[in-house]
């Protein structure tokens, strides 16, 4: 159950904190840090209608994780690209290699970022942070003071495996953070999350961090569970515990914070996995797969799984490690995948630069962004569609899911809806997205939905267009629906005087 003080499915956006507070300082001419966030910034995320702010990055950077980052030649492709006139300074280190779990002093430090927390409290926002579990910087202390934390290898596995091995103080060798199916982290040392003495250590370092925020969105959480982290390194990590590791270390936090909230990057259809060993919310790359790559059938399907997992779910169509919408999915379909991202169960992510079509994914390594135009056009449609995503109804009320029908004989374009409904007391909304690169005409039946021998007006809070129609057509008949290529209604549904 997720802590009670964060209402259900919240809204949720993500913000790469050193190019953003780069990006105003350049705008107001002066330095900005976290404490030093014009009034207007706040009120203008604010107005959005977001449950809360995800601060990513703002912890220590790694001298030595900024100096591989400067010299790994597949990174510098990456810079290029996001950035053509990119130097040596914009390279920071990636936020993931933390060095210490500390507010980075050019950021403003952890005086500064209280004080924004309390501003955005103020202004009914909530503050969310990173915590790596799988792997610390290689300048970490631990490496010096605490090297059972870190998983270790021999003389033999450095020669044999240089780009998964490191020599590091004391003449040990220590493994560099992996993902089983990916190169190592180079810029990293792995944390052995089967060690007793790390898993201390980490609940004193979440403890620490709870204290200067609302929750944590937690980088690759499935990698520290026992099966996958036994599978990754075997005889280099200690013994198997009993426990899991979140297992251990969640209620340590939950005891003293029960308002915190988990939330866990997740892969490999893991979800349920990490859900029951104590996380609130995880990510739901399967729908993301299959709104990127799938078709109405294959979403459709995916909607269909069980409704406690759906709304412990996050959706989105973007973050700092995907492709950007407007750019994966193109012009329509992004808004369709949005519209349904936003009003489905479960809560809903958003990226910084995602509301204005901004299309450069920017490597997490650099600290400046390319300047990008915002496009009117797709700001508007953020602005209404959030507008209306963060009504109650849409948390708190009950959601179905609404099979379509043909409009006419041999018509099967109505394949290509998807449809779904939201009732909380007088309170009903449909949702109705086409999925698909071609018009699409369909019916959706409203049984047990209380529309029966009465007539009802049908507002689109996309466009404003309202429609009138017979509650008895509508539970019999279904509702007609025509839409355009990747068009959308989203309507409340009125009665009539």
């Amino acid at each position: 159950m997720s802590p009670a003080s964060w209402r259900p499915g919240p809204l949720l956006y993500e913000i790469n904190t050193w190019p953003w507070l780069h990006a105003l300082s350049v705008a107001r001419q002066e330095p900005v840090t976290l404490g030093t966030v014009p009034d207007e910034t706040l009120d203008a995320l604010a107005a959005w209608g977001f449950d809360a702010v995800w601060l990513m990055g703002v912890w220590e950077r790694s001298p030595l994780g900024r100096q591989a980052a400067l010299e790994h030649p597949d990174l510098q492709e990456g810079y290029r690209r996001a950035l053509p006139d990119f130097t040596a300074e914009d390279v920071i280190g990636s936020p993931y290699a933390v060095r210490r779990y500390a507010v980075d002093p050019a950021l403003g430090g952890p005086g500064e970022l209280a004080a924004l927390r309390a501003r955005l409290a103020a202004r009914g926002l909530k503050l969310i942070l990173d915590y790596v579990p799988n792997h610390v910087a290689r300048d970490h202390e631990w490496l010096q003071t605490a090297p059972e934390c870190i998983v270790q290898g021999s003389p033999d596995d450095l020669k044999l495996q240089p780009g998964y091995f490191f020599s590091g103080p004391g003449g040990r060798v220590f493994a560099h953070g992996r993902d089983p199916h990916f190169p190592a982290w180079t810029d990293t040392a792995q944390i052995n999350a089967f060690s007793p003495a790390a898993r201390n250590r980490a609940a004193t370092t979440l403890l620490e961090i709870a204290g200067q925020c609302d929750g944590l969105r937690c980088d690759m959480a499935m990698l520290v569970t026992n099966r996958v982290f036994g599978q990754t390194w075997g005889e280099n990590a200690a013994a198997v515990p009993e426990a899991e590791f979140w297992e251990v270390v969640i209620p340590v936090v939950k005891e003293q914070n029960p308002d915190f909230l988990f939330l866990a990057e997740v892969y490999w259809d893991l979800e349920w996995e990490l859900l029951a060993q104590g996380f609130d919310y995880a990510y739901d790359k399967r729908l993301y797969d299959r709104l990127v790559e799938g078709s109405a059938r294959t979403i459709g399907e995916h909607l269909h799984a069980d409704l406690v997992f759906q709304r412990h779910m996050v959706r989105f169509i973007e973050n700092h490690d995907e492709r950007r919408a407007a750019e994966v999915l193109g012009p329509g379909r992004d808004r369709a995948a949005a519209a349904l991202v936003t009003t489905l169960p479960g809560a809903a992510l958003l990226h910084e630069g995602q509301l204005a079509g901004h299309r450069v994914r920017l490597p997490v390594q650099l600290g400046r962004r390319p300047a990008e135009p915002s496009d009117a056009a797709t700001l508007a449609f953020y602005g209404a569609l959030l507008a209306e995503a963060r009504h109650p109804v849409y948390h708190e009320g009950a959601w179905r899911l609404r099979a379509t029908s043909p409009a006419w004989d041999l018509n099967a374009t109505h394949r290509s809806l998807i449809a779904f409904t939201w009732q909380a007391g007088e309170e009903r909304r449909l949702v109705v997205v086409n999925y698909s690169a071609a018009s699409a005409q369909g019916r959706v039946r409203l049984p047990d939905f209380g529309l029966e021998g009465r007539a009802w007006t049908l507002h689109d809070a996309l466009d404003g267009a309202d429609y009138q129609r017979s509650g008895d057509e509508m539970v019999n008949d279904g509702l007609y629906v025509d839409l355009r290529p990747w068009g959308m209604h989203v309507l409340s549904i009125r009665a009539l005087p």
